[in-house]
């Protein structure tokens, strides 16, 4: 029986190679035991152990199962080629759409001042803010010291006034703080567009492709 089913085995190997000389043929055993030959392996075997026959016939390798750190390793390293590529392929968009938007220098610098209009009149306007919640604090900080040095019990409404005052410039503050941040970020954004802008056309200018955008 044992000769039978390799004398099975070795005609299928040799019809395999008949077939095609130059094909590389694989070996592999699926789950019940049965052993399998091809010239390509199946998904659902490409985590089990396989061997590579070379044209003559002769073992050219063997395909071990990799082990779950390997297969770790191997799903990182795929997962970052993929975010890799996402990057490429969002920086040619980023290059396209830079060159079908403007036309020279002059424009992107006037789309930043659009941008930023309305971030700095904000920003005007939370300056002025705070500048009258700080005049009220010190006024009504002035009225508290007035209350102490006269021995005078203070207002329960004036510690009120104090309180709230001291909420509303933090938060003004922060929204402050936040506002400068966002035009910040505008200026950058463009600037950084003008360079790269000038970097596409002085590439196209000599006919060079163009180095990848960071």
């Amino acid at each position: 029986m044992l000769k039978t089913k390799l004398l099975t085995a070795c005609l299928v190997l040799l019809g395999a190679f008949c077939v095609n000389a130059e094909a590389k043929l694989f070996k592999w055993v699926d789950d019940n035991g049965t052993t399998h030959y091809g010239e390509t392996i199946p998904p659902e075997y490409a985590n089990k152990d396989a061997t590579e026959f070379n044209k003559n016939g002769e073992v050219e390798k063997r395909i071990e199962k990799p082990t779950p750190e390997a297969r770790r390793a191997k799903e990182k390293e795929d997962a970052k080629k993929d975010v890799e590529q996402q990057a490429t392929i969002e920086a040619k968009r980023r290059d396209t759409a830079l060159l079908s938007t403007f036309s020279n220098e002059k424009e992107i610098d006037d789309a930043s001042k659009r941008n930023s209009l309305q971030i700095e009149a904000r920003i005007g306007s939370i300056k002025t803010m705070l500048e009258i919640a700080q005049g009220n604090l010190a006024g009504h900080l002035k009225e508290k010291d007035n209350y102490i040095k006269q021995n005078k019990p203070i207002d329960p409404t004036l510690m009120q006034d104090i309180s709230e005052d001291q909420v509303k410039i933090e938060k003004l503050q922060t929204e402050l703080t936040q506002s400068e941040k966002e035009l910040a970020k505008v200026h950058a954004r463009f600037d950084s567009d003008k360079q790269r802008f000038r970097e596409l056309k002085s590439a196209n200018a000599n006919g060079v492709a163009p180095a990848s955008s960071k």
